[in-house]
């Protein structure tokens, strides 16, 4: 008799809280409803690498497979010689290829940003598709840095 009252009072409160976030919830809106957040929402940001040559492989960790498996005939992730369209949240990513990587965001409205810096070898600011042209990055333009002409002092 006593668990039954006990189990009745647990089932009153249970029906009590529930009836209550309903009275909370505006008429016609539900719990779920309206568009997501902005920081929640998905982009179809492409990915072009097909300017590398010879072809290889890369990856956006977290997003798809990884290029460190063992095997390059069973591996998944993405080629340069085919474009990628990936789901990507607004956020830090990083591109990454075997002889170069770089990070890259996906802004709130769903463009690209990355750094200046990048410019000789990465296309696509402010666009949804980030076009990568190198596989290496050189500094100051491909040339040659200043240490290296260094002379020796008598």
């Amino acid at each position: 008799m006593i668990h039954a009252l006990s189990i009745r009072r647990r089932t009153f409160m249970c029906c009590g809280l529930l009836l209550g976030l309903l009275a909370i919830t505006p008429i016609g809106t539900g719990l779920a409803s309206g568009p997501p957040p902005a920081h929640l929402k998905e982009h179809t940001i492409t990915i072009d690498a097909t300017k590398l040559v010879p072809p290889s492989w890369w990856q956006v960790p977290g997003v798809t497979p990884s290029i460190w498996a063992s095997d390059p005939e069973s591996l998944d992730a993405p080629k340069t010689s085919e474009l990628r369209a990936l789901a990507l949240k607004p956020g830090t990513y990083k591109f990454i290829s075997f002889t170069f990587d770089f990070p890259f965001a996906v802004t709130l409205d769903g463009t690209l940003d990355f750094a200046a810096s990048l410019d000789q070898c990465i296309e696509g600011r402010g666009t949804q598709t980030l076009v990568v042209r190198c596989k290496r990055m050189y500094p100051h333009g491909g040339e040659r840095d200043d240490y290296y002409n260094q002379k020796p002092s008598p």
